[in-house]
């Protein structure tokens, strides 16, 4: 007999596990608990500083020191906020002030702009939008001696409202073309039955673009908010620490207090930081999935 003719036994295959086995649960609960290791150890490398925030915020003069940074308050004190909110009340006040105004006359026009230029096209729409983008590419630095000669030129008051204008004319590129991107997922038809309807532009973008608008709404706020709150640039340009906003006193406040007291400073870091914190908490599920529903186009 040929060896050809001869076939080999196959060898056995291992069984794979079958869906819902033992083996395979356990296959699913390690990677479950590799995830949960991997996420806790980014939430505790996130909140270090915040830890060394909090306990110098409430340690007294002698005890807030670089050696000590790591170690639990030896007395506990609040004196640290009182002087801090005493420092910084009144320019926390002219942030309100100018974070508000700026944050919503940017998030209007931003999105009537990016209405007319996804669904209301007219010629020249795209020169129009690449022109508004280029506000988002200029840096700061280069433009700020001629805008001041420009502000003081046309008489604006320095201080809040040369500050709610500056944000207002550079917030609008971002607004724009988050709000275009979120228009351009919704649906043609609906713009083109008002059409048909005969409601114009202006009647359009009220009674349709604008209820259907809310989500990307929360993302700008949000985004303008956080960045006319947290600006320093400006401040130092078009203000005064008697007429500025909290970064600016918060700066001051920080320069005066490391010699003497990091607690202070802590404190004032995390007094000026709250209102950021408490709109990211408060909307974040809407910031998640208005920014989720302007990335899909329907």
């Amino acid at each position: 007999m040929s060896t050809s003719s001869l076939s080999l036994p196959a060898s056995p295959e291992a069984p794979s596990p079958a869906p819902g086995s033992r083996s395979e649960r356990s296959g699913r609960g390690w990677l479950h608990l590799l995830r949960l290791i991997v996420i806790l150890l980014g939430v505790v490398v996130v909140l270090i500083p915040v830890y060394v925030l909090v306990i110098t915020s409430l340690k007294g003069p002698g005890d807030a020191s670089a050696a000590r940074a790591w170690a639990l308050p030896q007395e506990w004190t609040f004196s640290n906020w009182s002087a801090a909110w005493t420092a910084l009340g009144p320019s926390i006040g002219r942030s309100v002030q100018m974070v508000v105004p700026s944050t919503i006359v940017s998030a209007v026009l931003g999105c009537m702009n990016g209405f007319v230029l996804s669904r209301w096209r007219f010629p020249g729409a795209d020169l129009v939008f690449t022109l508004i983008l280029f506000g988002m590419f200029l840096p700061y630095q280069a433009v700020m001696i001629p805008l001041m000669q420009m502000l003081l030129g046309a008489g604006v008051p320095n201080g809040i409202p040369s500050l709610i204008l500056l944000h207002v004319v550079f917030g609008i590129p971002i607004t724009t073309l988050i709000f275009r991107n979120y228009f351009e997922s919704v649906p043609h038809e609906l713009v083109e039955s008002a059409k048909v309807d005969g409601a114009g532009m202006l009647r359009t973008f009220w009674h349709i673009a604008l209820p259907l608008a809310i989500p990307g709404f929360v993302v700008v706020l949000i985004w303008q908010f956080t960045n006319a709150w947290n600006d320093f640039l400006f401040a130092v340009f078009f203000s005064s620490p008697a007429n500025g906003p909290v970064t600016l006193a918060l700066n001051n406040l920080a320069n005066g207090a490391l010699l003497a007291n990091y607690g202070v400073s802590m404190a004032g870091a995390l007094l000026a930081s709250l209102p950021t914190l408490l709109v990211y908490i408060l909307l974040s599920k809407y910031f998640l999935s208005g920014l989720m529903q302007g990335s899909v186009k329907g």
